[in-house]
């Protein structure tokens, strides 16, 4: 087994291209594959950096910057989060988080942007209706939501992590703060989520506009929606917290780069892929425990392709307060609160672990400490695969 570092780039260099002889793809996943197997190499192109005095001077190839790319995620991430941390008031914030039951998995691939849509939305509509009624907190709340897809083993498991503010805006214009630090009831979110969400679904179902599962009847899906409404569903509203960076940071590490980290990657041998998981048990209150998982590459390769987004899909959306055309009731908020205006950040100046997105990298001369500068432009050599295969063509 080998021991050079792994990426996920060399996992798919080893083994995408049997992959997709093998498997019928949609053309977004051929494309983020392609993109993350060229990021940093000639084939996106690049340019040449030099020390102003001639003392060093080396090439520097451009990034994908694709979603999935763990390599180009960092930067992005970092950008979202300064700007998201500049508006958090200063107040707290609950974790809140809605998963919907794995027997919709199969509807869910079936339908991952009609299901993506559907899921935000019967998020919104049920922390919005509980917390503007008057019986709890009875005022507008901030709400951040990120959508996640993944287990530690790459297993399906879509959710949707909110940050939600503990107070709001009440329609008189003062701030109301949530009552003995209790955000909303627990068995009350998860009934009201069930029913928008199964109701939204029946409705699709009946206009035909719900795609059914491979094998699937319409009456099968129909009796599924029946049973799920007499189970229970996995909503949490976790414990409060002083403010809200450590919940935003916990949801911006989603947002790009994909559902697994380089550093959990061990070995691919080019048949098995071997990696670090986090087992969530947590038995006498201890904390979880580190395993590894043998997979074999195909299988590796179809569960990571699982959570490949389709093209322009959104996995963060913001309401409420937080939305981005409150400004002035978020203006208002912070100035009950304490806190002066919105202050736009300044641009991130620097990368880490060479990512450039096409941008001259701010290192500076080992020798002299100057900036380097760009002193050439490397043209692309190559171009993304077209938007049909001959196999779609012919379907």
């Amino acid at each position: 087994m080998q021991t050079d570092k792994i990426t996920l780039q060399t996992i798919l260099q080893q083994g995408y291209a049997v992959y997709e002889r093998n498997h019928r793809l949609p053309d977004y996943m051929r494309r983020a594959v392609w993109a993350m197997l060229a990021c940093r190499t000639a084939v996106l192109g690049g340019h040449v950096q030099a020390c102003p005095d001639g003392h060093v001077e080396r090439i520097w190839y451009n990034s994908c910057r694709h979603r999935m790319c763990p390599q180009c995620a960092w930067v992005q991430i970092e950008r979202w989060l300064v700007k998201q941390k500049a508006r958090l008031l200063a107040c707290e914030h609950y974790h809140v988080i809605f998963t919907i039951p794995h027997e919709l998995n199969e509807v869910w691939l079936a339908n991952v942007a009609v299901m993506s849509s559907l899921l935000f939305a019967s998020v919104h509509d049920t922390l919005v209706e509980l917390l503007g009624d008057a019986k709890y907190l009875g005022a507008r709340a901030g709400i951040i939501a990120t959508l996640h897809t993944w287990t530690q083993t790459l297993l399906l498991h879509p959710h949707i992590h909110c940050l939600v503010t503990g107070g709001g805006l009440h329609e008189a214009g003062h701030w109301v703060a949530v009552r003995n630090g209790y955000l909303l009831p627990m068995r009350v979110v998860m009934a009201l989520f069930r029913g928008k969400l199964l109701a939204a679904l029946r409705q699709r179902l009946a206009q035909g506009t719900l795609q059914l599962p491979p094998g699937k009847r319409r009456q099968q899906v129909e009796h599924l929606l029946n049973k799920l409404g007499r189970q229970k569903w996995n909503v949490h509203i976790r414990e409060r917290y002083p403010h809200g960076h450590g919940v935003l940071i916990y949801l911006a590490r989603y947002l790009r780069g994909g559902p697994i980290a380089p550093r959990r990657l061990v070995s691919c041998d080019g048949q098995q892929v071997v990696f670090r998981y986090e087992e969530r048990a947590k038995p006498h209150g201890g904390q979880p425990h580190q395993r590894t998982m043998r997979l074999p590459l195909e299988q590796f390769l179809g569960r990571w392709l699982l959570h490949v987004p389709p093209a322009r899909a959104v996995r963060v959306r913001c309401w409420g307060l937080y939305a981005h055309t409150q400004g002035e009731e978020l203006a208002r908020c912070r100035q009950q609160l304490g806190q002066g205006p919105v202050q736009t950040p300044e641009p991130l100046d620097g990368v880490r672990e060479g990512e450039t997105g096409g941008e001259a990298h701010p290192d500076c001369c080992p020798v002299c400490g100057q900036r380097l500068v760009c002193t050439a432009i490397l043209p692309r050599a190559g171009a993304p695969p077209p938007a049909e295969t001959e196999w779609e063509q012919v379907a």
